[in-house]
């Protein structure tokens, strides 16, 4: 499937130079999760991960009322059992491609985030959201839980007593309580009309600006050394740092930062 094929169905893929966009495109159902759009985001993964060209990701939701509803109950109701865990597998691997991209991931939430919809967010690297959205894992009043990553991602960003608060009493995350437990990184203000959130896309372009004067090797090997080093204890990670930075050493683009500091000029960073 190429990335053509999958923006014209239930996902719009748009390029920004080094800033690409997953526009989750199916707003007259609260943009949720079918099978459709999320083995189209598991291509545009696949598309995108070895695209040095590209440096950062950005997903969001269309119109301003709803980033993401979760999983689609609609086609959900009419699985059989080995249908729903064929289901729950294929977001669990959706949200660790994500997670996996070597680019840095900002989730642009834009509107309400239920179920999967708040664990896609968990999967992207930061998050930027639009004041009067909210953040909410409801699986719990459906006789589930969280099964594409909420349960073990929550705790580690926000604590585990947080994360129970969270999960166990499904209520809703505002985005000022989000930005003061850390979850959220930056708050924009809510938008009036729109087929996307422009305010929200305007602050992610900004910050993708900022993020792609950066070496992508350098931004690649630090999310992989926190990411792989978060759960070791201190020894193991500070050698898992050790070896993600020997293999910047003989880089292009460490050489160029040195080059460009004596210079004092803007390095120019091409992946290599």
């Amino acid at each position: 499937m190429t990335m053509t094929e999958v923006s014209e169905k239930v996902l719009h893929i748009e390029r920004e130079e080094n800033l690409v966009w997953f526009k989750l495109n199916r707003p007259k159902v609260m943009n949720c999760l079918n099978r459709e759009l999320l083995k189209s985001l598991l291509s545009a993964c696949e598309a995108l991960k070895d695209d040095r060209s590209v440096r950062v990701v950005a997903i969001i939701g269309s119109g301003i009322k709803t980033f993401c509803a979760g999983a689609d109950l609609t086609e959900r109701k009419g699985m059989s059992q080995a249908e729903a865990i064929e289901y729950l597998l294929l977001i669990q691997k959706t949200m660790n491609a994500i997670e996996a991209l070597p680019q840095v991931v900002i989730g642009a939430i834009n509107g309400s985030a239920y179920g999967g919809g708040t664990e896609l967010a968990l999967a992207c690297d930061l998050r930027v959201m639009a004041e009067n959205a909210s953040l909410r894992l409801t699986e719990v009043t459906l006789g589930i839980i969280p099964g594409a990553g909420g349960t073990q991602r929550l705790p580690r960003l926000i604590g585990k007593s947080k994360a129970k608060e969270m999960i166990l009493t499904a209520a809703p995350l505002t985005a000022s309580r989000g930005y003061d437990l850390g979850l959220i990184h930056r708050v924009v203000a809510e938008a009036k009309s729109g087929d996307y959130h422009q305010p929200l896309i305007d602050e992610v372009r900004k910050w993708a600006s900022e993020i792609s004067g950066s070496a992508p090797l350098s931004l690649k090997q630090a999310k992989m050394a926190i990411d792989q080093g978060f759960d070791r204890d201190l020894d193991a990670g500070l050698a898992l740092e050790t070896r993600a930075y020997l293999q910047l050493i003989n880089s292009k683009d460490r050489l160029e930062g040195l080059a460009a500091f004596a210079e004092k000029r803007k390095p120019v960073y091409t992946g290599e």
